[in-house]
């Protein structure tokens, strides 16, 4: 453990803690998580962290401009996803995951190269739908982090074991939060009086 990884840590539950709270700074403070991060795996050789880190610096800034559209920032409502999206995220998402880990276990010295690279290609699938406030996204976060959890146990990075855990128990409180609050809004469209 260093000082890298506790800043990582750190900014990391924060950024996690104001997307909960559908809190525009998650995007900030989550840019700040994906620099630490994405140094931390590029010396851990964990090289899909690495692209995903540098692949989040455009996913947070997409989700950043579409949660600030407009002069209300709850403008964008919590939504489903489409059948159609959820194939398209599944698909791309293996077909990733199959391209990754095969470069990464063949041309570099990468550790766990499938395993990463399909924790990776899930991850962006979830931040996606965070961007776009489906609230399918906790649903993919929790499996991923277990993936995770896994990842870096075995990679003795035991303080993201330990955030990857804290992300865990977020991703289901988040789901539950933002499910009563789609749920009370979809009550609110049927019954509007």
């Amino acid at each position: 453990m260093n000082l890298i990884e506790l800043l990582g840590f750190a900014f990391g539950v924060a950024g996690v803690w104001l997307t909960i709270k559908e809190n525009v700074w998650c995007f900030p403070i989550g840019l700040v998580n994906v620099i630490i991060s994405l140094y931390l795996f590029i010396n851990q050789h964990l090289y899909s962290d690495a692209i995903q880190q540098g692949c989040y610096i455009f996913l947070l800034g997409y989700g950043w401009f579409n949660w600030l559209k407009g002069t209300n920032i709850n403008q964008l409502p919590i939504t489903k996803m489409s059948y159609k999206l959820a194939l398209l995220l599944l698909f791309g998402a293996i077909g990733l995951s199959i391209l990754m880990g095969s470069f990464f276990h063949h041309f570099t010295d990468a550790d766990v190269p499938y395993i990463d690279a399909s924790a990776t290609a899930l991850s962006f699938a979830a931040q996606y739908l965070i961007a776009r406030k489906k609230i399918e996204n906790w649903l993919i976060w929790i499996p991923v982090n277990l993936l995770y959890m896994g990842i870096y146990a075995y990679k003795g990075l035991y303080l993201y074991l330990l955030l990857f855990f804290i992300y865990f128990v977020l991703a289901i409180k988040g789901y539950l939060q933002w499910k009563k609050e789609f749920d009370i809004s979809m009550q609110l469209e049927t019954n509007p009086n």
